[in-house]
């Protein structure tokens, strides 16, 4: 039986954001360590998403070698270190990355579909029966970007909003709740329209999607 005490504090992060936006569903914490740390439920618990959470400190906040462009532009970066095979074994639905802004007091969440960051991590770092270590940098200009081996020019364009790599652009999934608001809506519209058959949750992860969260409030994913 796993303790209580060895939720981490990207695990508490993401539970507490998604608790505190999305009162329809149930948020879970396995028993064991099997690559899941959360899991998500709509509020009958019939649908479910599993999540691996993955937190770094902001190395923004840290490392006194930044520029003033940098400092200026940036607002968290993070680094993240990938054991050989295992995006590989993964059975989470997403990986979720937390990024905490200690400059300016600000929490993102990437929230990338497994698959996808396996091929992602491929395509800019080749084999994953390797370590590998990524870097991910979100901006003031509300982009994410995997940033390991970038030369000082192009960390410079991510800076001023002028980089362009498709490969290595997460903005897509900066903050995209869409699953999580997929299986919170799914519980409001049985409420009130019966058997009407609703998208799946695969188009949501597939999708980018205005959130819309329990305050009123909304999100562009």
């Amino acid at each position: 039986m796993r303790s209580l005490f060895t939720v981490h504090a990207g695990e508490y992060l993401v539970g507490e954001h998604i608790e505190q936006h999305f009162k329809r569903v149930n948020v879970w914490i396995p028993s064991r360590d099997t690559g899941v740390d959360l899991l998500v439920s709509d509020h009958q618990n019939r649908r479910t998403l599993s999540l691996q959470v993955k937190f770094s400190k902001d190395y923004l906040a840290t490392d006194t070698k930044r520029k003033p462009i940098f400092l200026k532009e940036l607002r968290a970066c993070g680094w993240w270190t990938i054991k050989p095979g295992k995006l590989d074994k993964s059975w989470a639905d997403l990986w979720v990355l937390v990024l905490p802004g200690l400059v300016r007091h600000t929490t993102d969440f990437v929230i990338v579909p497994t698959g996808e960051y396996r091929r992602r991590l491929r395509l800019i770092h080749g084999s994953l029966n390797k370590r590998v270590d990524t870097y991910l940098w979100v901006t003031e200009h509300r982009r994410c970007w995997e940033t390991r081996g970038l030369k000082e020019k192009h960390r410079r364009q991510i800076a001023e909003d002028e980089y362009q790599e498709p490969r290595r652009d997460f903005t897509k999934w900066l903050n995209n709740w869409a699953p999580v608001a997929q299986l919170n809506r799914q519980q409001a519209q049985h409420l009130t329209s019966g058997n009407t058959p609703q998208p799946s949750l695969q188009a949501a992860l597939n999708t980018n999607a205005v959130v819309e969260f329990e305050d009123g409030r909304s999100d562009d994913c």
